[in-house]
């Protein structure tokens, strides 16, 4: 039975930076990903970013050269790096983890079959 956790979130000022971090533990299989989505009310679950077994790394557009998501494979760890967080970041951040996830679908939820509970993220003035 695989468990995804997610850590970290929290109430920030415009232009601040949130880390973020999941564990998955469990019988994750070798050739994971892990991704992080995000939902605010009344919204779909967005992705937000990914990363891949053999450490490719893909992202939203709204986030890209802001956020950076790391993994340590040892540990089924992954992080997300959030810098110059926007209003329009705030929402719940969910970690996912799913198996055999080829490229193409990277960025889409119904890929992945582990999810968080997830965490909340604000930025506000």
């Amino acid at each position: 039975q695989v468990h995804v956790a997610e850590s970290g979130g929290g109430l920030v000022q415009p232009g601040a930076s949130l880390r973020l971090s999941c564990l998955a533990s469990g019988g994750i299989s070798s050739n994971s990903a892990m991704a992080w989505f995000r939902e605010s009310p009344g919204k779909d679950r967005d992705f937000v970013a990914a990363i891949r077994r053999n450490g490719d790394q893909h992202y939203a557009d709204s986030v890209r050269g802001r956020f950076t998501i790391s993994k340590d494979g040892a540990k089924n760890t992954v992080s997300l790096a959030m810098n110059n967080l926007k209003p329009e970041d705030s929402a719940v951040y969910f970690c996912a983890v799913g198996s055999g996830v080829i490229l193409s679908a990277i960025r889409n939820k119904f890929s992945y079959s582990y999810w968080g509970q997830g965490t909340q993220v604000t930025v506000s003035s």
